[in-house]
C-alpha cells in the first residue's frame, strides 16, 4: 500500500470518525442499532436469570409464602377474638378488654385407628394434658382437642365425643353441636322459645371457653322439637378429610 493510499484511508476514517461524532442524523442509526443490541442483550440475559431463580429457588419462595400464609391465618383467628371483645365493649359498656389470645400451629401425625376419618393424633408442642382445646382449619371450626395417654387427640366435628357451646341465627340462639358420625352435626338443648330456621348460621359462642365467639361452624338443615328444647341438623362447613395442619386455640383471653 503507498503512501497515497494510506493517507487516502486515514483521512477518510478521521472524516467518518468525526461525522459520527459530531453530526446527529449520521449518528442517530448506529446508535438506534447500539440500543437495540444492548435492548436484547439485557432482555435476553433477565429472562435467563429470572428463569434461573426460578428453577433453583422456587422451593423457597413457595415455603417463604407458605410460612407467610400460616402467620396470615393465625392472625385472622386472633383479630376473630378481639373484634368479639370490641363489640361486647361497645354493647355492654362494662368490659375491660383485658384480652391475650393464644393459637398455636399444629401438625397432623396420623390417625389414631385405621378406618376412623374422625381421631387424629396432632403433634402438639408444650400439650396441658389437662385442658380441652378447639381446633380450626382456616378460620372454620375443625373439632377439639383432648389428651388421650398424655398425648393431643384430635376429636374432629363428625365424632361423637366432639362437642362445643354454640349460638344459631339472629337470637343468638344457645346450643350444644357435637357429632353423630354422620355427614351432619346435631345441636341439642336449644330452648324452645327461639325461632330457629333452615339456613340460619351456626358460630361458637365461646361460652365454654374453647373456642374464640364467633367462629363459623355451619348451617340449619332442619329443626325437630323434643322433651321441651329444639334440636337442629347442621350442615357443618368443615369437611375436609386429609388436612396437614389445624389450628389449636391454646387461650381465647
Amino acid at each position: 500500500m503507498n503512501k497515497g493510499l494510506f493517507s487516502f484511508f486515514l483521512l477518510f476514517t478521521a472524516l467518518l470518525v468525526g461525522a459520527l461524532y459530531y453530526t446527529n442524523i449520521i449518528q442517530a442509526p448506529f446508535v438506534s442499532a447500539l440500543n437495540n443490541i444492548k435492548s436484547n442483550y439485557h432482555t435476553s440475559t433477565e429472562f435467563i436469570q429470572n428463569q434461573i431463580i426460578q428453577h433453583f429457588f422456587q422451593a423457597t419462595h413457595i415455603a417463604e409464602l407458605k410460612d407467610k400464609l400460616k402467620k396470615y391465618e393465625n392472625n385472622e383467628l386472633v383479630m376473630q377474638q378481639l373484634y368479639s371483645e370490641i363489640n361486647d365493649f361497645f354493647t355492654d359498656n362494662n368490659s375491660s378488654l383485658q384480652t391475650d389470645p393464644r393459637v398455636e400451629l399444629v401438625r397432623t401425625l396420623s390417625y389414631q385407628k385405621f378406618g376412623d376419618l374422625n381421631r387424629i393424633w396432632l403433634e402438639v408442642e408444650e400439650y396441658n394434658s389437662s385442658k380441652i382445646y378447639g381446633l380450626v382449619y382456616k378460620n372454620i371450626v375443625a373439632g377439639i382437642v383432648i389428651p388421650q395417654d398424655g398425648r393431643a387427640l384430635g376429636l374432629l366435628n363428625r365424632d361423637i365425643k366432639s362437642s362445643y357451646a354454640v349460638h344459631i341465627g339472629d337470637e343468638k340462639a344457645p346450643g350444644i353441636a357435637h357429632g353423630n358420625s354422620s355427614e351432619y352435626l346435631i345441636v341439642k338443648f336449644i330452648p324452645a322459645w327461639h325461632h330457629i330456621k333452615k339456613g340460619d348460621e351456626v358460630v361458637t359462642s365461646g361460652l365454654d371457653e374453647i373456642f374464640f365467639k364467633g367462629l363459623n361452624v355451619g348451617r340449619v338443615l332442619s329443626v325437630t322439637s323434643s322433651q321441651g328444647y329444639q334440636n337442629a341438623v347442621i350442615e357443618p362447613y368443615y369437611k375436609t378429610n386429609d388436612p396437614n395442619y389445624f389450628h389449636m386455640i391454646k387461650k381465647i383471653k
